[in-house]
């Protein structure tokens, strides 16, 4: 209609400036997202401890963008935990990272199922909430609203609105193929966030969790015993198997290695070469014990930690007899075809450059 119009000009250069508009959106949003880093972050774990040193190698990493923190009963009762990491969070100064509770009770285990499990295959020293209650000890297995008075005081935030699994699933769904799952507790959240949404798992990036023990029987024997249970799996070992055979693009287990690396007076030290009260709260509160989840989370931030591992089908045992809650794995050659999946087995990291980057994440938190 305007062809041949004294107008032409004008209105070609008016699309023209349109187009170029809608261009350099879409460009700045993509130089938007690369910015917040592309490794884009939801942490689901059992925040039980004062210290929760664990979250320091993905909120110290600027190319590390934590979208939450999902809360699940494990270690300690769901309550309970919230009030640690949401304490730990005020202290850090990073009250501005949602936390979002989720289940207080794995899918089909329980206290009762455990101890009459314990009664028939063998006592488990470290059953986590369901610890017995003893004189000089803060367990409470019947009363999942308690919360112990903390060292570090109570939190003065509160938990966002909403569910861990729906939060994941939301997130996903936000930035699809981006977001990477990392959980270090029992995985009941991450089942169920798979179980209402059939799309969740294919639209995350990867699930990186903390558990999948393998060939610590001997050590159960002759060494720490609560150390070689693989807890994460066997508290919820029904969650476990529908997270592991779960769809994932990529899956990675961070299981018995996570054994290997144990906070000392020495690292402790080191810590406190800067005094903040984020360093002296972990140096304080951090019991001598492998630091599992820490590592969980600095392979998160930084897979070049990672020196060996292996590619496996994975699944978990479900049958209610003495192997309830094992991990399995295969070889192509012999897996049973029952809907396991291909998980990356972390066999080795650097644990040098792990000590010291861990060391450095707890320092340069203000």
């Amino acid at each position: 209609m305007l062809r041949g119009s004294k107008y032409a000009p004008f209105v070609i250069r008016v699309f023209a400036l349109v187009f170029a508009v809608i261009a350099t959106s879409s460009s700045a949003r993509a130089q938007a997202a690369t910015a917040l880093g592309s490794n884009l972050v939801v942490y689901d774990n059992d925040f039980f401890a004062p210290a929760n040193s664990d979250i320091l190698p993905l909120i110290a990493n600027p190319h590390v963008r934590v979208l939450g923190f999902t809360v699940v009963t494990g270690d300690g009762w769901l309550n309970e935990e919230t009030a640690d990491i949401l304490r730990f969070l005020e202290i850090a100064h990073r009250t501005d990272i949602p936390v979002v509770r989720g289940a207080e009770d794995p899918l089909v285990n329980t206290r009762a199922r455990t101890l009459a499990w314990e009664r028939q295959y063998g006592k488990l020293l470290w059953k986590g909430a369901w610890n017995d209650a003893a004189p000089g000890t803060a367990y409470h297995p019947e009363d999942p609203n308690f919360i112990a008075p903390s060292p570090l005081g109570a939190p003065t935030i509160a938990a966002a609105p909403g569910t861990a699994a729906q939060f994941m699933i939301d997130q996903v769904h936000r930035y699809p193929h981006q977001v990477t799952i990392v959980a270090a507790g029992p995985l009941t959240n991450v089942a169920l966030a798979i179980r209402l949404d059939p799309q969740f798992a294919g639209l995350a990036k990867q699930l990186i969790f903390m558990g999948g023990y393998l060939d610590t029987s001997l050590q159960a024997a002759t060494g720490d015993a609560n150390v070689a249970t693989d807890f994460n799996i066997w508290f919820d070992p029904e969650a476990a198997h529908i997270a592991i055979t779960a769809p994932w693009p990529k899956i990675t287990s961070v299981g018995t290695v996570t054994n290997d690396v144990v906070f000392t007076p020495q690292i402790a030290a080191r810590l406190l070469a800067k005094k903040t009260p984020v360093t002296e709260a972990v140096a304080t509160y951090t019991k001598p014990l492998p630091l599992w989840d820490p590592l969980v989370t600095a392979i998160a931030a930084d897979p070049t930690l990672v020196t060996k591992e292996i590619v496996a089908p994975m699944d978990v045992d479900i049958d209610h007899g003495m192997s309830y809650g094992t991990t399995r794995i295969w070889s192509a050659e012999t897996e049973p075809h029952f809907g396991e999946r291909p998980v990356h087995v972390v066999l080795a990291v650097d644990e040098p450059r792990f000590v010291t980057e861990f060391v450095r994440a707890v320092q340069s938190v203000p």
